[in-house]
């Protein structure tokens, strides 16, 4: 069995029931943004895409805090590489503009930061797994700022509440002694949230892209 963080004093099923049950957030946020781009017909299909990886990333999360094992662990982090993979190739290609080729280098890019800093899952509880999807996230948020016309700051929102999941992700471990109960279940609850923004953030994006020929706010006037 694997035992990653604080909440987990025992083995069995029920050995996180925190960690566990939070995942719901995940469905609840791949719900409301299924909802949403049902009934929006200028929503891309990757929207649908990304509600189901949601979806995914809550069950896989969940099974690893009930099962504890290395499938389970599969389960887990597989969607959530997907994720990252299909929201940057899709936010590139409808919100920024970039061709084919340059959205396949950004993606091998993203892939292979991943796969480099796994050596190193065993620092900061195995949240340097997680930078590279932190710095493309600031980069998209500075972009989408500046030339969004509508929900400017969600990708920004959605930055600074993946920053402050990492901190509660990290000192997991490191707050056991004082709380037993640990600050995981608190990565799960915000991330949830940082997944529903960003994929707003896309959505907007791609109404204003259609909506001006493709061209950002701060060009789209001359």
């Amino acid at each position: 069995m694997i035992d990653l963080y604080c909440e987990r004093i025992s083995p069995g099923l029920l050995g996180e029931p925190l960690n566990a049950v939070t995942n719901l957030a995940f469905l609840m946020a791949a719900w409301l943004m299924w909802r949403r781009a049902r009934h929006d017909e200028e929503a891309p299909t990757e929207i649908m895409l990304l509600a189901g990886l949601m979806l995914a990333i809550g069950i896989g999360s969940a099974l690893f805090h009930t099962f504890a094992t290395r499938w389970a662990m599969l389960l887990d982090l597989a969607p959530i590489v997907i994720f990252q993979g299909v929201f940057l190739w899709s936010y590139t290609g409808r919100a920024i503009g970039l061709s084919r080729r340059r959205r396949v280098i950004i993606i091998v890019t993203l892939l292979a930061a991943i796969t480099a800093s796994l050596p190193f899952t065993a620092h900061l509880n195995g949240s340097l797994l997680y930078l590279p999807a932190l710095l493309s996230l600031i980069v998209l948020a500075a972009w989408h700022f500046r030339n969004m016309a509508q929900a400017r700051t969600s990708l920004v929102w959605a930055t600074a509440l993946l920053a402050a999941s990492l901190v509660l992700r990290t000192v997991d471990q490191w707050l056991c002694p004082v709380w037993p109960a640990g600050t995981h279940f608190g990565w799960h609850l915000l991330n949830a949230v940082v997944l529903y923004q960003a994929t707003s953030g896309l959505l907007a994006a791609t109404r204003q892209s259609a909506r001006t020929g493709g061209a950002p706010v701060a060009h789209a006037a001359r």
